[in-house]
């Protein structure tokens, strides 16, 4: 059974930097993205950035561009995302998730879901 432990998160000013982590376990295949998707309230969930355990290849929205920054070990099994210069438009519960596909533009297409950080960007 897949799980995904995540540990971040929290109450921060805009400008302001936090980082997520998220740890796999349970994995049975080579070939995923591992990443994050957050919903702010009343939005659908959106995929923010990911890691594509092959290659470390990596995946961004275009709204975190140049502030947020994922990482890993090698296997990929540990994840990171530094989020700099935090924007209120940024607060929402991200969520940790896996996908055996290569696609990250819908919600639809992750396999694994962890329980989600609240992440709160006060003005």
């Amino acid at each position: 059974q897949v799980q995904l432990v995540e540990s971040g998160g929290g109450l921060v000013q805009a400008g302001g930097s936090l980082r997520l982590s998220c740890t796999a376990s349970g994995l049975r295949l080579d070939y995923y993205r591992i990443g994050w998707f957050r919903q702010a309230p009343g939005k659908e969930r959106e995929g923010v950035a990911s890691v594509r355990s092959s290659d470390g290849s990596t995946y961004y929205t275009d709204s975190v561009k140049g502030r947020f920054t994922i990482s890993g070990n090698n296997a990929k099994t540990t994840v990171y995302l530094q989020m700099n210069n935090l924007k209120p438009v940024d607060t929402g519960v991200y969520y940790c998730a896996i996908s055996y596909g290569d696609s990250w533009s819908s919600a639809e297409y992750v396999d694994h879901w962890g329980k989600g950080s609240l992440v709160t960007v006060s003005s």
